[in-house]
C-alpha cells in the first residue's frame, strides 16, 4: 500500500502567504464603506491596492490617501503598514512573548527566514528587542512632529504625527498630511531632520541597531575605535548607507540647481536640505518634498539607482540592499585584479554570500524588467515614468512621477503584484517556488570553460 506524503509548507511559503493573507484581509476592511471618507465603498481593485502598497511599505497610491479614506480606513491603513514593516511573524512571535509562552523549532526556523538571519541564537530576544525598540523610535518620531502638527492641526495633528512615524520608520512612504505629500514641508529643518532620522533607522537595519550598542557598550571605558569592532556586516551596511545618501545628494544639489520647479529660486541652504531629503528618501521611504515629475533627467536616473539599491538587510527597507551591491562591486573588482577571492575590511567575502548577492541581484532585476515592459504595453506611459514606477515597486518605494493615479486596471494588477513581489523578496520567492535540495550524493555535471565578456 503505497503511503500518502504529508503536504507540507516550507517556512517562506508560509512567510510568502502570511503576506497575502494580510493583504487579503486588508483589502476587504478597506473595501467597506466605513473605510471611505465619503462613505461610500471605494472599488475593490483600488483597495486591493491601498491594502498591497501599505502591507508591502511601498507608498504608492491609486488614491489620495488624506481625502479618500475615514479614520476607520487610516487605522487599517496604519495597521497593515506595521504588520508589513515588521512582518506577520514578528507581531505574532512578539505576542507569544508577551504571554511567556516558548517559541518552538518551528516558530524559530520562521523568525530566522523571516529576517533572513544565519543563526538562531537569541531569537527570543532578537524579536523583543525588534519589537520595543520600534516601538520606542516610533514614539520618540511622534512626539517630535507633534511639535509641528500639532499647532498647525489642532487634536488631529496628534493622529498625524503617530500614523507619520510608523510609516517613516517602515519606509512606507505614505501619509495622511496632504495629497502633495511633504511638499507643503520641503523646507522645514526639523519634519525634514525627522523623517530622515527615522527612514534611516528603519533603513539600516536591527543588526546594525544592536551591534553598534554592542560595541558602544564593550567601549564605554576607552571611547575610541568604536567602527573598527564592528561586524563586517555593521561596516558595509554603515560606510554603504553614508556613502549613497552623500553621493546622491551631491549629484541631485548639482542637476537640479537651476531648475525653478524643484529647488532653483531656493536659498542655498534649502537646496541642500532638500537635495538631502532626495536622496534618502529615494532609498524605499516615498516621501516626496519634491514633486518627482519636474526632476531633470538626470535627476531621475539618480533616483531610480537610488532605489535599486535600497536599504540594508534585515530591517524595513526594500531594494537589492546596501550589502548585496558592495559584495557585487567587490567580488568584480577582485575578478578584475585576477584575486582568488573578495575582501572587505581586511575580511574575505565566502563564496557563498557572492551567490547570494548574484542571485537577489539578477531576479530583482528581471522583476523590473517584466514590470517594466508589461506596464509600457498596457499603458501609454513614456519610458522613464514606467521605469521609475516599476523600480519604485519593487524596490518599495513610492515614489512615483504622477503615473500611479493614471493607471489603468492592467497597469494596477501589474504594479501590484510587483509591491508583492519586491517585499517578499526575490531570493525568498524563489526558494518558496522552487523545488526542493537536489542531493549532494548524486554526481556531478562535468565542467567545461565557456569564453565571458
Amino acid at each position: 500500500m503505497v503511503r500518502k506524503k504529508n503536504f507540507t509548507l516550507s517556512t517562506t511559503q508560509i512567510i510568502l502567504l502570511s503576506f497575502l493573507v494580510t493583504i487579503l484581509i486588508g483589502s476587504g476592511l478597506l473595501a467597506l464603506p466605513i473605510s471611505s471618507a465619503s462613505g461610500e465603498a471605494v472599488p475593490y481593485l483600488d483597495a486591493l491596492f491601498t491594502a498591497t502598497t501599505s502591507t508591502c511599505v511601498t507608498g504608492l497610491v491609486t488614491l489620495p490617501t488624506v481625502s479618500t479614506w475615514s479614520v476607520f480606513g487610516q487605522i487599517v491603513i496604519l495597521l497593515l503598514i506595521q504588520i508589513g514593516g515588521l512582518g506577520i511573524i514578528t507581531i505574532i512571535s512578539g505576542l507569544m512573548l508577551l504571554l511567556n509562552r516558548k517559541m518552538g523549532i518551528g516558530d524559530r526556523l520562521l523568525i530566522q527566514d523571516a529576517f533572513n538571519l544565519n543563526t538562531m541564537s537569541g531569537l527570543a530576544k532578537f524579536v523583543k528587542n525588534v519589537m520595543f525598540g520600534t516601538l520606542i523610535i516610533e514614539g520618540i518620531g511622534a512626539v517630535l512632529y507633534m511639535l509641528v502638527f500639532i499647532p498647525e492641526f489642532g487634536a488631529r495633528g496628534i493622529w498625524i504625527s503617530v500614523f507619520n512615524s510608523v510609516s517613516a520608520f517602515c519606509n512606507a512612504g505614505i501619509d495622511i498630511i496632504a495629497e502633495n505629500s511633504l511638499c507643503d514641508y520641503a523646507t522645514n529643518p526639523l519634519i525634514n531632520i525627522v523623517t530622515s532620522a527615522l527612514i534611516i533607522l528603519g533603513g539600516i537595519g536591527y543588526i546594525v541597531w544592536w551591534d553598534l550598542l554592542r560595541v558602544i557598550k564593550s567601549r564605554s571605558q576607552k571611547n575610541r575605535r568604536i567602527f573598527r569592532h564592528l561586524t563586517l556586516h555593521s561596516k558595509i551596511a554603515i560606510t554603504v548607507t553614508a556613502g549613497i545618501i552623500f553621493v546622491g545628494a551631491i549629484l541631485i544639489f548639482i542637476f537640479e540647481y537651476s531648475n525653478n520647479l524643484t529647488i532653483g529660486e531656493m536659498s542655498l541652504f534649502d537646496k541642500i536640505q532638500v537635495s538631502f531629503f532626495q536622496s534618502i528618501t529615494t532609498r524605499t521611504a516615498g516621501f516626496a518634498s519634491l514633486p518627482q515629475e519636474n526632476l531633470t533627467n538626470a535627476s531621475a536616473m539618480i533616483s531610480v539607482i537610488l532605489m535599486l539599491i535600497g536599504g540594508s538587510p534585515v530591517g524595513t527597507a526594500g531594494g537589492m540592499k546596501t550589502v548585496t551591491i558592495a559584495i557585487l562591486i567587490c567580488s568584480a573588482f577582485a575578478t578584475i585584479r585576477n584575486k582568488n577571492s573578495a575582501t572587505l575590511f581586511g575580511r574575505r567575502i565566502s563564496e557563498e554570500s557572492v551567490k547570494k548577492a548574484v542571485a537577489v541581484s539578477v531576479t530583482f532585476l528581471a522583476i523590473c524588467i517584466a514590470s517594466t515592459v508589461l506596464l509600457m504595453a498596457t499603458s501609454n506611459a513614456s519610458a522613464i515614468d514606467a521605469v521609475y514606477e516599476t523600480v519604485s515597486a519593487t524596490a518599495t518605494v513610492g515614489l512615483s512621477r504622477n503615473l500611479t493615479a493614471t493607471l489603468n486596471t492592467f497597469g494596477k494588477m501589474i504594479i501590484i503584484v510587483t509591491m508583492y513581489f519586491g517585499r517578499v523578496g526575490p531570493i525568498s520567492l524563489a526558494v518558496a517556488l522552487g523545488s526542493k535540495n537536489e542531493s549532494q550524493n548524486v554526481i556531478s555535471e562535468p565542467t567545461e570553460d565557456i569564453s565571458i565578456g
